[in-house]
């Protein structure tokens, strides 16, 4: 998910060669699930059409202070467009509305919408080169960074008259990105790396069957998308399951077997600042994996099982400045095995996922757990969906990691 998903974004466009990269900026910002108004100054339209604009954008386009039907003419409140607002882009910039931005000259309705705005603004030059480098402008840009307001640099390239250097507008892709950048450091998880364990282990009995369990990695999946929403990298190590996350800023790690999952977690585990162990991980596999596949002539088999190593136990001895996170599911005595394996494996807390007829857990959409830190500190959660439940869950690490 981006950090942009859910906003609601203007985008100014003002007068300059750079406004036929406008489509691709609304384009790129509807793909990410933002809501987009585009207000235009008057010679922008002549070289992008707002009937463009307005098409990707599902709004109608501004562009004046009232509308241009003469049979129902009504007024274009620039101050409610701007408070609508959660995020204002102004791509491409021109030297003309820097100006104009700086000085207050509210000449038309791009400018009066900025001047309303109370929200962050980020700005995306483009003008040739002596325009840029101009000692005027240089001053505006500088006055518009001192105002808190957010300038982008610019590209270095072939320009519209001929010359060649500074002053092309990032490209729409660019202007994206530099801005989920941006935003992503206000998160509370900016800069935090984060592990997670997902899904069951498979321990084979020979080259065809093993010994699984019915945990389907939804919630580990989950966890890690709300990870990413927060602002961390996030190593997901899953075991076997068909689910699949397409984010930057989650690097999936596909394991089998409880040997690999340890082995592998274990490599990252002393870089990380927070640990969130909800894999199931298989408690036994078989003491020897046969060669061949078992036959069914066999009248019976007899297979010796051993214990698999104890991850969250490796975790826990080497813990050092992490937050060390682990899930049990209990049948019985709930609280109170919890609360031992809590004490036992050294962890910060613990989720407990209740598991009966009512919350069957695996595979389901939906889960009921309770957070435990101690005996005299455990929150009971109501039954929802497992990406709530995973927004519960890092509430409850924030409210005493940070």
């Amino acid at each position: 998910m981006s950090f942009l998903s859910g906003k609601n974004v203007i985008l100014g466009i003002s007068g300059g060669i750079a406004a036929y990269k406008s489509p691709l900026i609304v384009r790129l910002l509807k793909k990410r699930n933002c809501n987009v108004r585009v207000v235009m100054t008057p010679s922008a339209k002549d070289f992008v059409s707002p009937l463009t604009l307005s098409t990707l954008s599902e709004n109608d386009v501004l562009s004046t202070f009232t509308s241009d039907d003469e049979n129902n003419k009504k007024w274009n409140n620039h101050v409610s467009v701007a408070k609508w607002a959660d995020l204002f882009i102004i791509a491409p910039a021109t030297s003309n509305t820097i100006s104009s931005m700086v000085s207050a000259k509210c000449d038309n309705l791009l400018i009066a919408t900025y001047l309303s705005c109370t929200v962050d603004v980020y700005i995306a030059p483009s003008m040739d080169l002596d325009m840029y480098e101009n000692a005027a402008n240089q001053n505006n840009i500088d006055t518009l960074i001192k105002l808190g307001k957010k300038v982008l640099p610019v590209g270095i390239g072939y320009l519209a008259s001929g010359l060649e250097g500074k002053g092309r507008m990032l490209e729409a892709e660019e202007i994206i990105q530099y801005i989920e950048n941006d935003l992503s450091k206000n998160l509370p998880l900016y800069g935090k790396k984060v592990l997670i364990t997902a899904g069951p282990t498979y321990e084979s009995i020979d080259p065809i069957r093993f010994i699984g369990n019915r945990s389907s990695g939804k919630m580990g999946f989950e966890l890690a998308k709300r990870a990413a929403e927060l602002g961390s990298h996030v190593f997901l190590f899953s075991g076997p399951t068909s689910l699949d996350i397409n984010n930057s800023s989650i690097e999936i790690i596909r394991v089998n077997n409880s040997d690999e999952m340890l082995e592998k977690v274990m490599t990252r585990y002393d870089k990380m600042d927070i640990v969130i162990s909800a894999a199931a991980i298989s408690d036994f596999k078989s003491k020897k994996v046969l060669s061949n596949k078992i036959k069914r002539k066999e009248k019976s088999i007899n297979l010796e099982f051993v214990p698999t190593k104890d991850i969250l136990e490796h975790m826990g001895k080497r813990k050092k400045n992490q937050f060390l996170l682990g899930f049990a599911l209990e049948t019985e005595n709930e609280i109170e095995n919890s609360l031992l394996k809590l004490k036992n494996k050294n962890l910060d807390a613990i989720v407990l996922n209740l598991f009966n007829n009512d919350n069957l857990v695996f595979g389901s959409e939906d889960n009921k757990v309770t957070y435990i830190r101690s005996k005299n500190d455990i929150t009971h959660f109501s039954m929802k969906s497992k990406r709530l439940v995973a927004v519960d869950i890092f509430n409850q690490i924030l409210s005493e990691y940070a």
